[in-house]
Parts: structure tokens; C-alpha cells; sequence
């Protein structure tokens, strides 16, 4: 009889829009676009660990780093994820909680790093559907809230800089 076997890894590409939740540093950031490539084992029947990278630009007119900068996110993700079915259709649902080592870079206009908080710890949450296209090939749009906290200091000026934002993302993954 032939089985219905899950594999076990996979690995996902995703892209979209991001919007800012707070003001880092007091700038009013301009929503912005990211991607993120992650890993996933599957541990259980249901549940996984996943981890990766991730990168995030916004940009913002004004900031205590001047006008018309960039501020941009990067750095690595690791978590739990957990993927339910929907019924007996090949829909799922998943969620994932995870801890983020990222630091936070503000460029000028001219796109030299003016400012680095270095890397620092911080958490997502996501949520989203799994919807199979095929053999091993999935669908994954979602949604993603990441929060980072960390400090930059230049010329004895030290800048708070607390970094949340919600992420709108559509993703492709391949299992193996």
C-alpha cells in the first residue's frame, strides 16, 4: 500500500511588505520590504524547529541620525513551530515563536552606515498557511510580528532604539 510519508526538512523563501509598530530611535519609518530564508526539521508529527536569516529596510524622513535615512534589519532567527492540518484539507495552518539575534544598521543617503547597535537579542511570532502546490512544494503567505531592542552610541550620544514591526509575507517552500 502506498504510504503518505511527510519528509522531514524543507526550506523556505519569502518576500513582502513590512510596517513599522514603533519609532526606533524616534524616526518615523515608511513601510518597507524584507525577505528571510529558513531551514525547517520536523521533530514531531506536527511540530518542528526552524531557523535562518532574515533582512528588513524601511526608510524614514527624519531621525536622530538626520533625513532621508535607511534603517535596516538584519541577523538570524531560530524557533518552534508548530503546523496543523485543516480538516481533511491539504490546507494547514502554522504558527512560530522565535528568538531573533539581529542588529540594526542607519545609513545616510549616500548609504554609509552611520550607525550599528551590533547584535542583540529579540523575538517573532508568525502565523500563516501551508497550502501544497505539488510533490514537496508548498505555498506559505503569513504574517510575522519581529521585535528587537538595542542601543547605538556615536560621539558619547547614546540612542535607544526599540525596533517592532509586522511583516505581510508570501513565501515558497520545498521540502526534502
Amino acid at each position: 500500500m502506498a504510504q503518505n510519508i511527510q519528509k522531514r526538512y524543507g526550506f523556505e523563501l519569502s518576500s513582502g511588505l513590512s510596517v513599522a509598530t514603533s519609532e526606533p530611535g524616534g524616526a518615523e519609518m515608511n513601510p518597507g520590504f524584507g525577505f528571510e530564508g529558513i531551514f525547517h526539521c520536523r521533530i514531531l508529527k506536527q511540530t518542528g524547529l526552524y531557523g535562518g536569516w532574515g533582512w528588513n529596510r524601511f526608510g524614514a524622513d527624519a531621525s536622530f541620525a538626520g533625513s532621508g535615512v535607511s534603517v535596516e534589519e538584519t541577523g538570524y532567527v531560530i524557533g518552534l513551530q508548530h503546523k496543523q492540518p485543516v480538516g481533511k484539507s491539504p490546507l494547514s495552518i502554522y504558527l512560530r515563536a522565535g528568538m531573533l539575534y539581529n542588529h540594526i544598521e542607519i545609513e545616510n543617503e549616500d548609504g554609509d552606515i552611520t550607525h550599528d547597535t551590533g547584535h542583540g537579542p529579540g523575538f517573532q511570532f508568525a502565523a500563516g498557511i501551508d497550502y501544497p502546490l505539488g510533490k514537496n512544494w508548498s505555498i506559505t503567505p503569513g504574517i510575522k510580528f519581529n521585535s528587537l531592542s538595542n542601543e547605538t552610541t556615536r560621539e558619547s550620544v547614546t540612542t535607544e532604539i526599540d525596533h517592532n514591526y509586522l511583516s505581510f509575507r508570501i513565501g515558497i517552500l520545498k521540502r526534502f
